[in-house]
């Protein structure tokens, strides 16, 4: 009998359904959509990407474009700050800042148009001098040659061979050439030091507007910190400047001292020459300011180039050793070595311009983190000043050895 329900109707098995898949994963980030169509965001992190892209490169070549103006700029500040000093202290008296900017600067200006019109006439003197006897020296030169070597030279000989020699043609060929890139150079110098002058004006002058419009976008605490910061630069650099130029004026004293003594031409010059350079250009202005006295002084007798060169020497151990850690140690307060380590590391950023303030940079630096740093008390104890503790654990190395060889000696009686 068939099946019923329980209203008496007849009961119909349905047939199973036809087995469907179970529902998909929906589609993982990155993966193609549906129907093969890109991604939504796809598009957008595309030109996202090529935005950043070109953005960067953009940036690159412009900073690429600016480098000069930013050095020179970089310049300028170290400036502004050398002089704020003076600035300040005649604002403080009553004088407009801008009125005395400009008469420090005037002042500056006097003094290295003075210096530089002074060792132009002296080289352009000693130049004619030595071309007037140039004759002089070559046939003492000839003279000598003959004599030692039995050569039968004639200056007249020498004058014509190099006169037609291939050489002289191909140098004054070259110089021809180059009078147009030296003009450049010149006119580019210029250009770079107008722009120094005028920025280093501006920020000495509107210094004060310029600290208000800075602390003007910080808190309260930033700015006490940016104020302190400033004022340490200040002091670091017109301390930096102060101490460099009381070692140039030492220097450029003894120097004076040596050439008048000796009788050599334009001393006080050369003096002044050897003070400035030797101080204010690093690590190699001393050797390279006593160039120029020892040729000088080579013109009047060549033993006293000799002289010259062995004083610049024990003057620069002296300066090294005695005179400069006493004087940077009250005006910058920087270790030698750091001082040493920074110059190098500027130069190699730089250039001259990073060997001429890396000193001063650093020094604000070291100043300004100090105050953050916490220093404790240092125990007494021997080998902080260099002293070196003996134990008595036992018995030294050189006494080990010779108990070790009086046991391996014929005779001898090894401990069991």
């Amino acid at each position: 009998m068939a099946s019923t329900a329980e209203d008496g109707a007849p009961f119909v098995r349905q047939a199973a359904p036809a087995a469907t898949p179970p529902p998909g994963r929906p589609p993982l980030a990155g993966a193609v959509a549906p129907g093969g169509r890109m991604p939504r965001w796809l598009p957008r992190a595309m030109v996202l990407a090529l935005a950043l892209i070109a953005a960067f490169q953009l940036g690159s070549w412009a900073f690429h474009q600016l480098t000069g103006l930013l050095i020179n700029i970089l310049i300028a500040f170290f400036l502004a700050l050398a002089v704020e000093p003076a600035v300040s202290r005649m604002a403080a008296r009553g004088m407009r800042r801008g009125l005395a900017t400009f008469l420090v600067f005037f002042g500056l200006t006097i003094v290295i148009a003075g210096f530089v019109t002074l060792l132009g006439s002296m080289l352009a003197g000693q130049i004619i001098k030595m071309i007037e006897g140039f004759p002089e020296y070559l046939d003492s030169l000839i003279n000598w040659i003959n004599q030692t070597f039995h050569t039968e030279l004639k200056r007249v000989d020498i004058q014509e061979g190099l006169l037609h020699s291939d050489w002289l043609r191909k140098y004054v060929q070259n110089s021809a050439a180059g009078v147009l890139d030296v003009s450049t150079q010149v006119l580019g110098g210029l250009f770079q030091l107008l722009t120094v002058g005028l920025f280093s004006f501006y920020f000495a002058a509107d210094g004060p507007r310029l600290r208000r419009a800075l602390c003007s976008v910080l808190p309260p605490a930033r700015q006490a910190e940016v104020l302190r910061a400033w004022e340490i630069a200040v002091d670091k650099t017109g301390g930096y400047l102060y101490s460099r130029g009381l070692m140039a004026l030492i220097s450029g004293v003894a120097h004076y001292i040596l050439l008048e003594v000796m009788g050599v031409p334009y001393a006080p010059v050369l003096g002044v020459w050897v003070g400035l350079v030797s101080q204010f250009i690093p690590t190699i202005g001393t050797y390279l300011a006593g160039a120029l006295p020892m040729l000088i002084a080579f013109t009047v007798d060549p033993w006293y180039a000799v002289w010259v060169l062995g004083f610049v020497v024990i003057y620069q151990q002296f300066e090294n050793y005695m005179l400069q850690p006493k004087l940077t140690a009250k005006t910058v307060d920087i270790h030698p070595a750091v001082a040493f380590g920074s110059v190098v590391a500027g130069t190699a950023l730089l250039g001259a311009v990073g060997a001429l303030i890396a000193i001063p940079a650093v020094a604000t630096l070291q100043a300004f983190l100090g105050a953050y740093v916490k220093r404790y008390a240092v125990t007494d104890d021997p080998r902080v000043h260099g002293h070196r503790s003996r134990t008595p654990s036992g018995p030294g190395a050189l006494t080990r050895a010779r108990r070790l060889w009086a046991g391996r000696r014929p005779g001898g009686r090894k401990q069991s």
